[in-house]
């Protein structure tokens, strides 16, 4: 599949250059930005990578080389690229649904015109995978949610939302793993720390993991 506009390139000061695809975001172009990252690693004055949601920004030493010189290269290769998987895990996310823990079920179910156990139901249904961590640390984007469960953010976004929250924000799902405001709809709440500036591991998740809520109770 190709992407229906061609990609942009935007410099950012003189030592970074931002790669940028057209939303929607999918898995296999995804793929191909990491494919893109692993062959930039490779270039000559080229240092940190940074992908992002449909994009990837190359930070890069100007003695060494340009934005217009990388920029040539990257859309050069860019076609001929082919997605590229990451050999991630398999990660079981504990989740409460509903009551305290989740307290805009009843919201997602009334948008979505199904009951809150179906929308838990099929919010354990998928498997969803983790295209970037950004955002907060340890914040995980996750692609794979199904379509009829996309619901708006919430027109007051909150103050402060408990870390270990599991919400809907629009066609994405995700864990907030610390208290941060947001908009999101919760819908539960994991046991699972998300993030641990202490372990040797800080984040639970990595790019390429796949993900799999498991439902350990649910109140409606």
């Amino acid at each position: 599949m190709t992407e229906a506009l061609p990609p942009r390139l935007h410099p950012l000061g003189d030592a970074a250059l931002l790669f940028e695809l057209p939303a929607p975001a999918r898995l296999d172009v995804q793929q191909k930005i990491w494919a893109l990252a692993a062959e930039a690693a490779a270039w000559t004055g080229v240092g940190e990578m940074l992908p992002g949601m449909n994009n990837l920004t190359l930070m890069f030493d100007p003695a060494q080389t340009d934005a217009e010189a990388l920029g040539a290269r990257v859309l050069a290769l860019w076609p001929k690229l082919r997605p590229t998987a990451i050999a991630g895990r398999e990660v079981r996310i504990p989740v409460a649904y509903g009551g305290e823990d989740g307290p805009d079920l009843a919201d997602v179910a009334a948008h979505t015109g199904l009951t809150p156990v179906e929308v838990v139901r099929r919010h354990c249904a998928g498997e969803y995978i983790v295209y970037l961590l950004g955002f907060l640390p340890g914040f995980a984007f996750l692609g794979g949610l199904a379509p009829e469960l996309a619901t708006p953010r919430r027109a007051e976004p909150r103050t402060a939302v408990p870390a270990r929250s599991v919400g809907i924000g629009g066609e994405q799902t995700g864990i907030y793993p610390l208290v941060s405001p947001g908009g999101w709809q919760l819908i539960g709440r994991t046991p699972l720390e998300m993030f641990d500036p202490a372990a040797k591991e800080p984040t639970l998740l990595r790019p390429g993991d796949r993900v799999r809520f498991v439902a350990e109770s649910v109140r409606t």
